[in-house]
């Protein structure tokens, strides 16, 4: 199975979970550094010392035939207040880690926000992007950096919006986060997409060079029975606050009306109202031409039945399989379809979800140009022996959600590339250090790379451009 010529292989980071010196160099505070401090289980320093370690990584990325690489701007390292003092230091940072990456031919693809807004949006009663001048601060923002880092050919606003709603107003897991409200997740979604907007449209009449992008991590949605009305309609909204309010924001430059219909209703259940203006509205529509790429970030798929009650969600961050639980009243039970395999963390692993993801887009968006999955891997509690990771099961993992891709590209989907999460073992936003996703292992305490069973596989991939059955 052969992939089109110029596909990108790459591997993803982000820079909260790579680059460790949180709180040096001139870098400001975002919501994590004391919501992690006050957990006290574990810390982001060093992480994975990119910030000294990337031409380590970059060198592997040759090595082993990885030709892009994704990674995130901290927008305090630039602006360690979110706006005006610029930090200078953290400029020459990422000018020398993109110049890195061009020189040995791993080409960057440059995330602005990965769940890192700086602290100062939420002081004084600020909101994040709740507060509608977060917006704007965004929006300079991200203009500094395509002004400043013109070596940069491709770029996405945010990492994964509806991650940010679900952790910081369903599941409440982080920080300045509360459970159960859907009025707020759909709002910070709105806000957010945007601001995304806006920031599209400041590119390209910029007249800068290169793409500009969105990653979203989507999940299928399916009823447990699909005979079943009511479970089919559980479906139906869970694919609202996870796919459609998203993908509408981004490809129709509204939200279509069965849509706005669903995330008013689940807003009413949690009590409060959503604030979309005709201004907003606008705003998307204008940034309808420019939306060069999508990126999707895919790791598993959710099972609904129809279900009565009140909300009972708990992640499980642990690895302790069987432990999560998620109920949402308004929308129903997630469950288990009989003979799915999970993870250790209950991610249901169904690699054609991908596929029926992929076409889904092509068909109900038709005005996408191109995507790219900017995230796929297995978390995976893997066993270091005398230098040597056998990963077999993140291998099968990859080869399935790759066999998924080349079937969909040959169903006339316009997929560019493949960016394994992730490129090196990294901190876990919600699970530390005990879930590894990397090509290479690292032992955090010597900062060493090694790499995995899974590293020589993809490398043979990447270089040939052959998926082997």
């Amino acid at each position: 199975m052969q992939f089109p010529d110029g596909f990108v292989f790459g591997g993803a980071t982000a820079a909260y979970q790579v680059e460790g010196e949180t709180r040096t160099h001139g870098k400001g505070k975002v919501p994590w550094d004391d919501f992690l401090a006050a957990q006290g289980r574990f810390s982001p320093d060093p992480a994975s010392d990119f910030y000294n370690k990337y031409p380590v990584d970059i060198d592997l990325c040759q090595r082993f035939g990885i030709n892009g690489i994704r990674v995130s701007i901290a927008w305090s390292r630039i602006f360690p207040n979110g706006t005006g003092e610029i930090n200078p230091e953290g400029v020459a940072f990422y000018h020398e880690l993109f110049a890195t990456c061009n020189n040995a031919g791993v080409i960057p693809y440059v995330t602005l926000d990965h769940f890192d807004t700086p602290e100062a949006f939420y002081q004084n009663g600020g909101e994040g992007f709740l507060t509608r001048t977060t917006i704007d601060a965004f929006v300079e923002y991200a203009k500094f950096c395509f002004a400043e880092f013109t070596e940069v050919k491709h770029w996405f606003t945010f990492n994964e919006i509806p991650a940010t709603a679900e952790g910081s107003f369903i599941v409440g897991n982080w920080p300045h986060g509360e459970k159960y409200r859907l009025d707020k997740a759909f709002q910070l979604m709105h806000n957010m997409m945007v601001a995304h907007a806006k920031a599209v449209v400041a590119f390209h009449e910029g007249g800068f060079e290169g793409e500009i992008g969105i990653v979203q991590n989507l999940e299928p949605k399916y009823p447990l029975d699909p005979n079943n009305a009511a479970d089919c309609e559980a479906a139906r909204m869970a694919d609202v606050i996870n796919n459609r309010w998203v993908l509408d924001a981004t490809f129709r430059g509204h939200y279509a009306a069965d849509t706005m219909e669903a995330a008013t209703k689940l807003a009413h259940i949690a009590g409060g109202e959503l604030d979309v203006r005709d201004e907003d509205i606008a705003a998307l529509t204008a940034a309808l031409p420019y939306n060069d790429c999508l990126g999707v970030n895919t790791y598993k798929c959710q099972f609904l039945r129809a279900a009565e009650g009140e909300n009972d969600i708990n992640h499980n961050g642990t690895g302790d399989k069987g432990s999560s639980r998620w109920f949402l009243k308004g929308v129903g039970e997630a469950c288990v379809r009989e003979g799915v395999p999970t993870t250790d963390w209950d991610w249901i692993i169904y690699p054609e979800g991908l596929y029926d993801l992929l076409l889904r887009i092509k068909n109900d968006y038709p005005n996408y140009k191109k995507i790219y999955i900017t995230e796929n891997g297995m978390g995976y509690k893997d066993d270091f022996e005398d230098g040597f990771i056998d990963d077999a099961p993140r291998i099968d993992y990859m080869r399935q959600h790759l066999a998924w891709i080349l079937k969909a590209i040959d169903g006339g989907v316009n997929v560019d590339g493949y960016f394994v999460w992730s490129l090196q073992d990294q901190f876990s936003w919600t699970n530390g250090y005990n879930k590894r996703y990397g090509l290479f292992y690292i032992d955090f305490e010597t900062q060493e790379r090694y790499p995995k069973a899974s590293a020589y596989w993809y490398k043979n991939v990447a270089e040939t451009g052959l998926l082997m059955a």
